[in-house]
């Protein structure tokens, strides 16, 4: 990785030409939606490899996160969520050593929807701040000390209609923006001061709608840009705004799972039927496909690139490993456990079913081989009927945080732990 932002941010080592933007971030933090570098990936070591019966030691349980389908984002002494109490959302702040509540404050109003009411996005915490998306559009700037709200927009202000399911985005912040996906005729991302608030640009050249993906930031060939799909396309836009490559991507229904890049090559997958598109952008950025196939139908679990493997839940092929490179199937086990999310940490992957099923699975090509599982218990008695377990796993300092509505639970995972 190529140090991009501030001197305190995360460094993993690669090509200089070729590599993913991380977020600031502490070693073993898990900054904002799907960890430090949005891939999925953890970069712990010293936890548990196989769990005992039962699964590990639950250190603590908060039951007033609020209903909605929210993940975690954990820095320093602190886990971030969002939920919704009663008829509005609200960001939370809660100790990682005690569970308790440390600050909750409002950001907008309640997104109602057939499948859950509430938030469905991810704080992003940057430079002592918590950076926010609610499902109605609500944009929101706090403090982290004490939730004090620095500036406030809206997706409406740039020309955002708000999705179906509610904007599920996780907000990224790279250097001095905040860089997310209004959608529409005006632009279909914008780029606004992370300090103040104020619009930077907006992708005049790019105006697909908005669906539920989550953008990443790259350095293709020695250019930085922002990796976004949509129903219709996947997209790379400049820092500055300007439409860099844009390729087909024949999406049905909802496209939700975060893209996946490296060394000049951006995976996507999403599920109904759509499958997965491997493409390549050359140093003239322009994209080709390296291929398109129905191996990995993603719904909205998410998938990992651990080596040269591609891990998730594929409709149809239950879990699956592919190959990164050619697309190929390598295993896929339907029986053993059912649809979720997926995280890796220290060789192992953490496969959380709807059902609140969570099964410590190895990270290799040769088979599915499962090293411990648990259920979830308690779970929530307020889920909506149509809604399911659809936040995903966190690995952060040691523990596994898993959440089920207004549920929130931190179980130990480190190796002396068991």
């Amino acid at each position: 990785m190529e140090q991009r932002a501030r001197s305190t941010a995360t460094l993993l080592l690669c090509s200089l030409a070729l590599c993913v933007i991380p977020i600031a971030a502490e070693p073993f933090g898990w900054p904002q939606w799907r960890g430090p570098q949005r891939s999925g990936l953890s970069n712990e070591d010293g936890l548990l490899q196989a769990w005992p019966e039962g699964g590990p030691k639950l250190i603590w349980l908060f039951r007033d996160a609020g209903l909605g389908y929210s993940s975690n984002a954990v820095v320093g002494s602190r886990l971030y969520t969002m939920g919704a109490r009663e008829d509005a959302e609200y960001v939370i702040a809660v100790g990682i050593e005690d569970g308790r509540e440390v600050w909750s404050t409002k950001i907008g109003q309640l997104f109602t929807n057939g499948w859950g009411n509430g938030p469905r996005s991810t704080p992003t915490i940057d430079d002592g701040r918590v950076y926010v998306l609610g499902g109605a559009g609500a944009i929101a700037c706090l403090r982290a000390t004490d939730g004090k709200p620095l500036w406030q927009r809206t997706m409406a202000d740039f020309g955002g209609i708000t999705p179906g399911w509610g904007y599920v985005e996780s907000l990224l912040v790279d250097d001095e923006r905040v860089v997310l996906t209004p959608g529409g005729p005006k632009g279909a991302i914008v780029a606004l001061n992370k300090d103040t608030g104020a619009l930077l640009w907006q992708s005049k050249e790019f105006t697909d709608a908005a669906h539920y993906s989550s953008i990443i930031a790259v350095v293709n060939h020695g250019v930085s840009q922002y990796i976004q799909r949509t129903m219709e396309s996947i997209a790379g836009v400049s820092a500055v705004g300007q439409l860099l490559w844009q390729a087909e991507f024949p999406g049905r229904t909802a496209v939700i799972p975060t893209p996946i890049y490296r060394d000049g090559r951006v995976y996507v997958s999403a599920g109904y039927g759509a499958g997965c598109v491997l493409l390549e952008i050359d140093s003239r950025q322009k994209a080709s496909q390296v291929y398109a196939n129905k191996v990995m139908k993603n719904h909205h679990g998410g998938v990992v690139l651990v080596g040269d493997h591609i891990y998730g839940y594929s409709d149809g092929y239950g879990w699956t490993c592919q190959d990164f490179g050619s697309g190929e199937l390598v295993w896929n086990e339907k029986e053993a456990l059912g649809k979720g999310s997926i995280a890796y940490a220290d060789g192992r992957l953490y496969c959380l079913a709807e059902t609140g099923d969570i099964a410590l699975v190895e990270a290799t090509p040769k088979s599915y081989v499962e090293h411990g599982r648990f259920r979830l218990d308690p779970q929530t008695q307020l889920r909506h009927p149509r809604g399911a377990i659809w936040s995903h796993p966190v690995v952060a300092d040691g523990k596994l945080y898993l959440r089920d509505q207004e549920l929130l639970m931190a179980y130990d995972i480190t190796a002396s732990g068991k």
